[in-house]
């Protein structure tokens, strides 16, 4: 009996001391960046036979990392609801108007209390400012602790809709200075903004000004020290839009339709392998997930799973 206790023992050590080990996987990752376009369809980004209105990701940028082609908002397909699943792993109905709080902690609030820093380490930069409720929760132990910055909408304030230009300038201001946030999350809001408003031409001339926003942020990173080899970047979206002949068309999204759901994830970085596109279905709250284990800290409430495919054991 002694003996099977001992054993016990040994193997139970054995396993924790494996898990250990597996947990702490030594990343060269130490800054992520999440860059979320508001709003584009499949059918007009990756999907497009052409590429013609997203040209650096669909060709240099893809083949810098990992594309996953079968990406999915399996939530509500909303912007608040939508950028909520990316930051907390969990798919919730909240309010789209910034009303409310999201019901479970964030990757912000677990980066900051996990590692100690202070909290300037970790920020939030959109267009909408609505998406200053993403750093906070309605979780009582979690409300009101390690709440990050934000500057989102005109300003900053956290009101209304600000111009993508000058949310990239903030941005710019971020990534270029001496001390760079380690996990930050970016929002451009010009392609839904005019998808809602039936602007066909401008939604099309958005995606393609997204497109050389997100190649700006990648030669930003790589031109500093700091960053250049330490930093992944994902570049997603919150939801795509109806399919033509479902409701309104490209007008509008909130739906299940394939259009609204269907989505994209891109990932360059140092551990991620370059050139591959990844066919297997993957969703939006993998990223908080995948984010927790590079970062080196725990996120018991992501229901997310790991991206293994852009960040394979070594």
């Amino acid at each position: 009996m002694k003996s099977i206790v001992f054993l016990g023992l040994i193997a139970f050590f054995w396993s924790a001391k494996t898990y250990a080990q597996n947990s702490q996987t030594n990343y060269k990752t130490k800054y992520v960046f999440v860059l979320v376009i508001d709003g584009p369809r499949y059918s007009e980004t990756y999907g497009e036979p052409t590429c013609k209105y997203s040209p650096l990701l669909c060709d240099s940028l893809k083949k810098e990392g990992t594309f996953y082609a079968d990406f999915r908002n399996n939530g509500p397909t909303y912007t608040v609801p939508g950028h909520t699943a990316i930051v907390t792993g969990t798919y919730q109905r909240i309010s789209n108007s910034g009303t409310a709080l999201p019901k479970q902690p964030n990757i912000f609030q677990y980066y900051l209390q996990a590692s100690g820093k202070d909290s300037s380490a970790a920020y939030v930069v959109a267009s909408k400012g609505k998406l200053d409720v993403l750093v906070n929760t309605s979780h009582k132990k979690w409300h009101n602790q390690f709440v990050a910055p934000t500057y989102c909408g005109p300003n900053g304030n956290g009101l209304g809709y600000g111009r993508d230009d000058k949310t990239f300038a903030k941005v710019t201001e971020l990534v270029q200075s001496a001390n760079p946030p380690q996990l930050m999350l970016i929002n451009l809001l010009a392609v839904d903004v005019y998808g809602h408003a039936n602007n066909w031409d401008k939604y099309l001339e958005s995606i393609t000004q997204s497109d050389q926003y997100a190649a700006k942020l990648w030669q930003m990173i790589q031109d500093n020290p700091v960053l250049r080899d330490q930093t992944t970047l994902m570049i997603t979206n919150d939801h795509g839009r109806h399919l033509d002949g479902v409701r309104s068309g490209f007008v509008n999204h909130g739906c299940r339709c394939e259009g609204c759901r269907h989505i994209s994830l891109l990932v360059l970085g140092p551990d991620t392998p370059k050139g591959v596109e990844v066919s297997e279905e993957a969703e939006m709250i993998d990223i908080s997930t995948t984010i927790a284990e590079i970062l080196h800290f725990e996120m018991p409430t992501s229901k997310g799973s790991n991206l293994r495919a852009a960040f394979p054991k070594k």
